[in-house]
């Protein structure tokens, strides 16, 4: 019952938090929540008049929302990046770092989870997928793999960040050997994650755009170049803005980890281009039908040359140890990144996939207004829920915010220690 009391407090104390800031704040939510709105709408359209609203036809029956699923999956196993050299390592640098990291992981893949259930047509289909219901086909199918790791993560990163600040919460430090072995457990969690996704594609033997043995390792090399560049962003926005400290030596070693994720991508990249331009099959014509067009059909050519384009500038500046210590330089170069990873592993991976179809035809995909709208719903959505999170974390490790009967027992303390003192 003591637990429940303090529990219960946790959750009063933190709704007061996040509903009380500045003209700054309360203006980032209520657009955040209008964009939702917003997406909501779009959405009840797509649930009254079905996925015929969307782009997606029967040629491309995957589009923009298992493209951002894809994306999201490697942002969400980036936490995976500051969790190993804080609780494994004992790199303490990462330690003001590593429960932001954890709370964008929650909101990752709350998004993912999101963008599965709007590609599924709505959520009156998910009690296909919940086992002992459903046919949920395990363990022959690896769709059936993914719920499982993206459940199972999901559970990892809100139980252990938790823990920590509950008992942060009540002015106690948090026992090691209760979250320790959920912060390892999550280490090999979030490489399973990325590589189940990336055996979804490569699984698919009519598909041979997919077939490509790098592409597990290169969905982790991408996602652990693009994860950590957003996380360091964000700190450059909360130690700007809030009284969270965040030293410089933190986004260094983290543009450290940025850099060189970066340059392996480049050079998997390169390997990928090689092997089916060098000596190129007909089943290189998805590859051509994206970065040259094929049959008069071009439209991800410019996409994807401006993500290579972006993918390069920003890997050179990250290169060069004078650029990358220059926080303008580094912001940009992560930003850039960022967005070309994102256009790379969403339609530069997914939409030519199914292009040309079984029989060479060429049925170009475009997103409607309605999925546009849905998606930068789900996008809001998830930084509404990253914000509340960060805002009640921050407030917590700062101090500020602490269980009151544990602030009323130190300090009848200290007044108990002061007139001992004064009486002898």
């Amino acid at each position: 019952m003591a637990t429940f009391k303090v529990f219960r407090s946790l959750v009063k104390d933190s709704f007061n938090v996040i509903t009380q800031g500045s003209l700054r704040y309360h203006l980032w939510m209520g657009a955040l929540t209008l964009v939702m709105l917003i997406g909501m709408y779009c959405y009840s359209i797509q649930l009254e008049e079905g996925l015929s609203v969307t782009g997606m036809h029967d040629r491309v029956s995957w589009g923009l929302y298992i493209s951002n699923f894809t994306f999201l999956v490697g942002v969400a196993a980036a936490a995976v990046m500051l969790v190993m050299p804080t609780y494994v390592l004992k790199d303490m640098d990462f330690k003001q770092a590593v429960l932001i990291g954890e709370g964008l992981a929650v909101a990752a893949l709350i998004m993912c989870l999101a963008f599965v259930v709007a590609d599924m047509g709505g959520p009156s289909v998910l009690w296909h997928m919940i086992p002992g219901i459903g046919v949920f086909n395990f363990p022959n199918s690896m769709l059936t793999w993914d719920v499982i790791v993206l459940n199972g993560y999901l559970f990892i990163n809100i139980t252990v960040p938790l823990y920590i600040l509950f008992r942060h919460y009540q002015g106690k430090e948090a026992k090691k050997n209760v979250y320790v072995p959920g912060a390892l457990l999550s280490v090999f969690w979030a490489v399973g994650i990325h590589l189940v996704t990336a055996f979804l594609y490569q699984g698919l033997q009519a598909r041979p755009f997919w077939n490509n043995a790098l592409l597990g390792p290169r969905f982790l090399a991408s996602a652990f170049a693009a994860g950590p560049a957003l996380i360091i962003i964000i700190l450059a926005i909360i130690r700007s803005s809030t009284d969270f400290k965040i030293p410089d030596k933190t986004i260094r070693k983290i543009s450290i980890i940025v850099t060189v994720a970066a340059q392996i991508n480049l050079i998997m990249l390169g390997s990928e281009l090689f092997k089916e331009f060098y000596a190129p099959t007909h089943h290189s014509e998805s590859a051509y039908y994206l970065f040259f067009g094929l049959h008069g059909k071009n439209a991800l050519v410019p996409w994807i040359w401006t993500s290579i384009c972006l993918n390069l500038i920003a890997t050179t500046i990250l290169t060069i140890h004078i650029f990358r210590r220059n926080n303008i330089l580094l912001y940009f170069a992560c930003f850039i990144l960022f967005i070309a990873i994102w256009v790379d592993k969403g339609f530069g991976l997914i939409i030519p996939g199914f292009i040309p179809g079984p029989y060479g035809k060429i049925a170009e995909y475009t997103p409607t207004g309605i999925e546009i709208a849905v998606t930068l719903g789900i996008w809001a959505l998830g930084a509404f829920i990253f914000t509340i999170l960060a805002k009640t974390a921050i407030a917590i490790e700062t101090g500020r915010l602490r269980y009151k009967e544990t602030a009323v027992v130190k300090k009848d303390h200290y007044e108990n220690t002061v007139l001992d003192t004064d009486k002898a």
